[in-house]
């Protein structure tokens, strides 16, 4: 049995297409937010985080509304080919009220595109178990997050292609960017995307295909406990997932603010963000397959804290520069490193613990906390930027970094060590 490559390219589309969308979103909005609307951080933080309570919702109910679905082009088809279009036609909507400063236009065509965009990532993600035998799917998987991380360098060139970066003395852009152009090539990715997914992808075939192989696959062995979760490594959970909880906080205050950082701090134009974190994409795209050979040989625990501690230096790091410097791409190649070991790492630490006991529910819980500090930090940030300085970013990355590494030293347990991996895409299966 061998992966259909192919396949797999095509499915790993509908993902492409998602990041393509929230590296634009993560990036542009705060700037529209703050340059053309005057909105303090506070409130933009609060906006910024609305996508992420959306999530806790939306991305439960539709994956259970597409395994009940059942249609003549399958179950999760439907509500990508839905879902995008109507995403592209709404977030095509938000450039258009910038330009014309219609506030109450760009938060209806906003809260409208987190609507559209929160009923199809469930659906995008399961179609590759759908559609993959049961031993192959890790592998895949590994295509399909390296599609996603694609799509968000392709914006991220078009960011850098379209808005120009030229410094202001009032840290504000002189003229504000006309972003429709930026907008409609990407909406056009994401919808070239999905029709090649339609016209490549026959889900009811292919999934009694799939079927086939998994029939003759022997059931998994499930081991049904009754007694609680032993206190020691319960007491291992709350640390790992309070970790989990810190350094979200720390890493989702700097991407979401990194935009606005660079026109205030830095005195770069509206597209100056793009080189640094184009570097740490990559950084950590290419750092995979090393982290996963370290990972098999020292440990899960020790990988993480390693990742920890290269990512706090990272934002200790960023403290220091009062304006750009070619070094701040060695700083965030750094960051990207140790994002990478952390993300690898701690989710199947959580499986570990779980093992004879609800492997959802736990999986539940790293979702509950990532999710969680992700709604929070913009907000608390951002209150911290506009209340007190902008200059407080990296600082407070730091402070919630730093008490990850503490919490994470407190893990006792889930610390196996992987098998190492037969085939090298493997180390790059990491859960999104």
């Amino acid at each position: 049995m061998k992966l259909n490559y192919k396949r797999t390219f095509f499915v790993g589309l509908a993902f492409l297409s998602i990041c393509s969308f929230w590296q634009l979103y993560d990036n542009i909005i705060p700037l529209i937010l703050k340059n053309t609307f005057g909105i303090g951080e506070t409130v933009t933080g609060v906006i910024m985080a609305l996508d992420n309570v959306l999530a806790l919702f939306l991305l439960p109910l539709f994956g259970i509304l597409s395994d009940r679905t059942n249609t003549r082009w399958g179950r999760r088809t439907p509500f990508i080919v839905v879902g995008t279009i109507a995403s592209t036609i709404f977030m095509m909507i938000i450039p258009i009220a910038d330009q014309n400063k219609q506030f109450v236009v760009f938060i209806i065509a906003l809260g409208l595109v987190l609507l559209s965009m929160g009923t199809y990532r469930s659906p995008a993600v399961a179609l590759m178990p759908d559609l993959t035998p049961k031993p192959l799917r890790s592998m895949a998987n590994a295509i399909i997050n390296l599609m996603g991380a694609v799509g968000g360098l392709i914006s991220l060139v078009l960011i850098m292609i379209f808005v120009k970066k030229e410094k202001s003395p009032d840290y504000v852009p002189t003229t504000p960017p006309n972003y429709i152009p930026l907008y409609t090539v990407v909406a056009l990715i994401m919808l070239i995307a999905v029709i090649v997914l339609l016209v490549t992808i026959r889900e009811n075939k292919m999934r009694d295909e799939v079927a086939v192989y998994n029939a003759d696959e022997p059931e998994e062995r499930i081991e049904v406990k009754n007694e609680p979760m032993k206190p020691e490594v319960k007491r291992s959970l709350i640390f790992l997932v309070a970790s989990i909880f810190l350094w979200f906080t720390a890493y989702n205050a700097v991407t979401t603010a990194f935009s606005r950082y660079t026109e205030v701090v830095w005195k770069l134009g509206a597209g100056g963000f793009t080189t640094c974190l184009l570097v740490a994409t990559g950084a950590a795209i290419v750092s995979y397959i090393p982290i996963g050979i370290i990972a098999s040989k020292i440990g899960r625990k020790k990988t993480i804290l390693i990742g920890i501690s290269l990512i706090t230096f990272s934002y200790v790091c960023g403290c220091f520069f009062a304006e750009y410097s070619s070094l701040i791409n060695v700083v965030f190649a750094i960051t990207g490193i140790g994002w990478a070991a952390i993300n690898v790492n701690s989710y199947p630490m959580i499986v570990e613990m779980s093992k004879g006991s609800d492997v959802g529910k736990y999986t539940g819980y790293y979702y509950t906390f990532s999710m969680t500090a992700q709604i929070m930090t913009p907000i608390l940030s951002g209150a911290l930027l506009e209340f007190v300085s902008y200059r407080t970013l990296f600082p407070y990355a730091v402070f919630f970094s730093v008490g990850s590494f503490i919490t994470m030293l407190f893990v006792k347990h889930g610390d196996a060590k992987p098998e190492k991996k037969q085939k090298m895409l493997e180390n790059f299966d990491v859960e999104d």
